[in-house]
């Protein structure tokens, strides 16, 4: 049975601190295998290193007044290689993040290597979970559960994640493993030829290993303390023949991924699940005041084999062996249902589905700000977006496309360096929230 897992990222703030913390091109959004590339602006063409460093200050309700720096460099000792990180501090709250992205072994042309963490503390976590204490329906984080239905206290929110990627040699990699992309003002002008669907012709296929770790401590306002950890695997395959992967204006991109938790590190927990992510990006082109106009769609659902709900007494139940309320099918955040708060709905199954109209204007004010040059920003993107996602105690079309949750909303995005930085906001029935973060959300 598998123990309470206890996490909550506060709104904008933390959001916003995790993001800096893997503040690099190849930090993911929606999947965690990213194409292997080298960016070459030619604003920055006298040197082959691309970087940031951003200092911020934020506040809030629960954590005050916090102050940090983030930075990214992306080219030191290796062209595709990125390193990054953050840290923050404030009266009640502390944290490091950081990150080496990319790293290819001297003895591998086509694996890559990726190590990234977190250490931190938070006031007022917020869960929507009771952890395994027996429950009547509805429980708590299913589609039917009340908003006020979470646990929440000051506690400790600790990661570490490693994965290996292996690029074949297949399609646009059979010769080379990384990507050369040539940007003019932070529009593609040479880069993969073709974006046609081929595996073996064109784009990038990847395999991806991941040995995923969470820990979290909590303590309520009655001194009652709880703890969570996970320590899990992933396996996946990812198929990119878009045009520029870290903002797509042509092409589609597949995952399919297998994640595990069981006798192997965790002898306590055992868990499964499988998932689909499918992406497509549309150009219709430029306009007077836009460099692109992009329509962008992705889908994605899952499914925890593991997942069985128990009976104890004939009124209460239990769940054995499911994923903890932050993996597996769970919607509610940053990349999906943005207008729900983290991690909000979490059962056996999902299904989501999102579309976007990014359009990337032409002007750009920070051009003309001498003191701003050095964020290295090339464009601003102004962005539409509407979800729809469920999630259900079975694999059940019918229930997973009945009474859907419904969001919608707008973001800024911009290229700095070439990363995308994005602040989105989005409003459903349960209110309206903010994100801050790194990378599109797909």
């Amino acid at each position: 049975m598998s123990k309470p897992f206890l996490k909550r990222v506060p709104n904008i703030a933390t959001q916003s601190l995790l993001a800096l913390g893997v503040f690099s091109s190849c930090a993911y959004s929606a999947t965690p295998v990213g194409m292997k590339y080298t960016i070459h602006r030619a604003e920055n063409a006298d040197n082959t290193k691309n970087a940031m460093v951003l200092p911020y200050a934020f506040s809030t309700e629960s954590m005050g007044l916090n102050v940090g720096i983030g930075g990214v460099v992306q080219g030191v000792g290796q062209e595709q290689m990125v390193i990054g990180g953050t840290g923050w501090a404030g009266a009640d709250s502390y944290g490091l993040s950081g990150g080496l992205w990319n790293y290819r072994p001297w003895f591998a042309k086509r694996a890559f290597i990726s190590l990234a963490g977190m250490y931190a503390y938070f006031p007022e976590q917020r869960a929507y979970t009771n952890g395994n204490i027996a429950f009547e329906d509805p429980r708590w984080g299913s589609s039917g559960s009340s908003q006020d239905d979470y646990i929440q206290g000051d506690g400790y929110s600790n990661w570490l994640d490693i994965k290996v990627e292996y690029v074949l040699p297949l399609g646009s990699a059979k010769e080379r493993a990384t990507v050369d992309y040539y940007l003019r003002n932070g529009i593609l002008v040479d880069g993969p030829k073709s974006t046609y669907w081929n595996p073996l012709e064109t784009g990038t296929t990847i395999l991806l290993m991941r040995q995923f770790n969470r820990y979290q401590s909590y303590e309520d306002d009655a001194g009652i303390e709880r703890e969570g950890d996970m320590s899990a695997f992933e396996f996946g395959i990812q198929y990119d023949n878009t045009d520029f992967a870290p903002n797509p204006s042509m092409g589609s991109r597949q995952y399919l991924g297998y994640s595990y938790e069981g006798s192997i590190v965790s002898p306590d927990n055992t868990w499964n699940f499988v998932e689909l992510d499918v992406s497509k990006y549309l150009s219709i082109g430029e306009s007077d005041w836009a460099r692109q106009r992009i329509f962008a769609f992705n889908f994605w659902t899952g499914y925890s084999p593991s997942w069985n709900i128990v009976d104890v007494d004939g009124q209460r139940k239990t769940v054995e062996d499911g994923a903890p309320y932050n993996e597996g099918a769970t919607l509610g955040g940053h990349a999906r249902m943005r207008g729900y708060d983290s991690n909000r709905f979490h059962d056996k199954a999902s299904l989501y589905a999102t579309a976007e109209y990014r359009y990337t204007l032409r002007y750009n004010p920070i051009k003309e700000v001498s003191w701003l040059r050095f964020l290295n920003i090339d464009w601003f993107q102004l962005v539409a977006f509407a979800e729809a996602g469920q999630v259900a105690p079975e694999y059940d079309l019918g229930e997973l496309t009945q009474d859907m949750k419904l969001d919608a909303g707008v973001a800024v995005r911009a290229l700095a360096a070439g990363v995308v930085v994005r602040f989105d906001y989005a409003v459903s029935e349960e209110g309206s929230y903010m994100w801050f973060m790194v990378n599109q959300p797909f």
